[in-house]
């Protein structure tokens, strides 16, 4: 009896199964994504924006920027929101609009000009860091200005060749914002040029912009760049923290690394509390 009584059971149950409707797909909306017109770079970029939760809620509220290098879907974008999204919800960081910046070359994008013929070779479209420089400063800060509530405080993080962009600017134009990270800099670059023009490069013109340095095992392992930089920074008096993390590789230390960094750039406005166990670990004496 339990058997024939099942049976009819199962059937209404295949026959409500295909009858009832399909759930319904509703897209994620992620942030607005602008096609940028570059004069300086000669082409159309991506300028991805992710506001904060609160932004639409917070009408009159006035908001940090935080500019990604190598900032495009696919690249950076969605790994640094979130961080800057958790930080927010922690009250690790502050929140902050994520301007995200497409790179495509990024050897002709984020690295300076060369007098190295071996690299001039093999890389024959580097240099034009200058140019993306201007783009930031002429297309995409206005563009975000325009368009969003943002504060005056402005933030500019990136990696790798992204981080060298970051120490680069931050020594040749350091009022274009107001705080630096880079995440393990390719100071190697070009036989180690820029940072044997960092000392002479620093002064006043860099004070009060904080800077957030991390480096991985591979520059601890050959450090005599990242010395140089810090030891002008460190002549000069100028604000800065050096995160030496010789247990991280250079393929591990962003994502383990870009929490502290936002820590440090865009501080809380109250202190995290102390059992969330939220620190920055800058060598002594930074």
């Amino acid at each position: 009896m339990l058997r024939l009584f099942l049976l009819p059971l199962c059937a209404f149950a295949l026959v409500a199964a295909r009858t009832a409707p399909a759930p319904i797909a509703t897209p994620i909306r992620l942030g607005t994504s602008f096609a940028v017109r570059s004069p300086e770079l000669g082409d159309v970029r991506a300028v991805n924006v992710v506001l904060p939760a609160s932004y639409a809620k917070e009408r009159t509220r006035r908001y940090p920027v935080l500019y990604l290098i190598d900032g495009g879907v696919e690249q950076d974008l969605l790994h640094i929101a979130g961080v800057v999204q958790l930080g927010g919800i922690w009250g690790r960081s502050d929140e902050a609009i994520v301007v995200g910046i497409e790179t495509r070359d990024r050897r002709r994008e984020l690295v300076g000009a060369t007098a190295d013929a071996a690299l001039i070779k093999k890389y024959p479209t580097a240099g034009d860091s200058a140019r993306f420089r201007a783009f930031l400063r002429e297309r995409v800060k206005p563009l975000v200005e325009r368009h969003y509530r943002t504060n005056g405080q402005s933030v500019l993080l990136g990696e790798s060749l992204a981080g060298l962009f970051a120490v680069e600017t931050y020594l040749a134009e350091p009022a274009l914002f107001t705080g630096y990270g880079a995440i393990d800099p390719s100071l190697w670059w070009d036989k180690e040029a820029l940072s044997l023009t960092a000392k002479a490069r620093l002064g006043d013109a860099q004070r009060g912009r904080r800077l957030f340095l991390a480096f991985a095992r591979e520059q601890s392992e050959e450090p005599a760049a990242m010395r140089r930089l810090v030891e002008g920074l460190k002549a000069r008096g100028l604000p800065f923290c050096l995160a030496a993390r010789p247990q991280l590789a250079h393929a591990t230390i962003y994502q383990q690394s870009s929490p502290e960094a936002l820590q440090y750039l865009l501080p809380a406005k109250e202190a995290p509390a102390p059992e969330f166990g939220f620190t920055v670990r800058c060598a002594p004496g930074m």
